[in-house]
């Protein structure tokens, strides 16, 4: 129970922070909150693939882009209501993991970094030839249908505090997904692969089904985090699909501590805080987090999480 005490206050003060940051700051913190949530998870699924089976992806941004384009079309080009809109952008994700992992992950090392880049690129191209569906660079604005309506009553996520509560719900359901997975015999089986995939099929571990199944456990999470994106902007862009969003969440997800289940949030947490903050004061705020990245990864290089680990241990000792 001790070891779940620090997860369950942090879990605590997130729920009640639509009610806290209005007292000690601006409510706009709220939307940074949010943002910082959906982000997390965008990392997260990066982690899952880097930090549990060994596999570097770059191309996690072209299941984000999924997952904001299936919400977005769903809502303005199918006419569908929020739910079934909301389902569709992760299962277009999960679909488009499913497709490209059959032929990247029968690579490795930086074979198989490379080949997720192309992907991201190919479709990333696409998107911004097929202007006229995605919208290329301007992207697709919609409208947000409602959450909840039964007998007159209405909840929709155009309410802040609604928005934050339902992304929260979803994020935290992702992470303890991830956590349950790992926590499993299929978990343990990722983490051998991971550490000798040779050793592994040795012993009859199915190295290439695994890390495909892992590749489409990835693009699910990514793609749940577009589709909170777009409901969170109310907007879809190629741009998002480009390789530079998947270099952001490798960053936040190498900083915070890869292999760790808070690595990423807490790398992602401080680089948008510092984003968000710095940038407000001067504009070449990306110096200031390049330094701090660089830093972390020269004298932490088991990031964030794992510095605090170690620290912990030097103080019990």
């Amino acid at each position: 129970m001790s070891a779940r005490l620090p997860y369950l206050g942090l879990l605590l003060v997130l729920v009640l922070a639509p009610w806290i940051v209005p007292i000690i700051g601006d409510a706009f913190w709220l939307s940074v909150l949010t943002e910082i949530i959906i982000w997390s998870c965008f990392a997260a699924s990066i982690n899952f693939l880097f930090g549990y089976v060994g596999l570097l992806s770059f191309g996690q941004a072209l299941f984000f882009g999924f997952g904001m384009y299936g919400v977005a079309l769903g809502i303005s080009a199918f006419q569908l209501s929020f739910w079934p809109a909301f389902f569709l952008g992760p299962f277009s994700a999960t679909v488009m993991a499913l497709i490209t992992g059959i032929f990247a992950v029968r690579l490795t090392w930086h074979y198989f970094a490379i080949i997720t880049v192309v992907f991201s690129l190919i479709f990333y191209f696409l998107a911004l030839t097929l202007k006229s569906v995605t919208g290329g660079d301007d992207g697709i604005n919609f409208s947000m249908p409602d959450l909840f309506n039964l007998l007159g009553y209405k909840l929709s996520l155009t309410n802040t505090t609604t928005q934050y509560l339902f992304t929260l719900s979803v994020v935290v359901l992702c992470f303890w997904l991830i956590k349950i997975v790992m926590a499993s015999a299929y978990g343990r089986s990722l983490i051998a692969i991971r550490d000798n995939d040779v050793r592994a099929s040795l012993i009859g571990i199915n190295v290439y089904r695994l890390r495909l199944s892992a590749f489409v456990i990835a693009g699910f999470l990514a793609g749940v985090s577009g589709a909170l994106f777009a409901l969170f902007g109310r907007y879809a862009s190629a741009s998002y699909m480009f390789y530079h969003v998947s270099g952001e969440g490798v960053v936040w997800a190498i900083v915070g501590g890869v292999g760790t289940l808070m690595g990423p949030a807490i790398g992602t947490g401080i680089f948008i805080l510092i984003r968000e903050v710095v940038s407000t004061h001067w504009q070449h705020h990306a110096l200031i987090v390049g330094a701090f990245a660089i830093c972390i990864v020269i004298f932490a290089p088991e990031g964030i999480v794992g510095l605090w680990k170690k620290i912990r241990h030097r103080l019990r000792s």
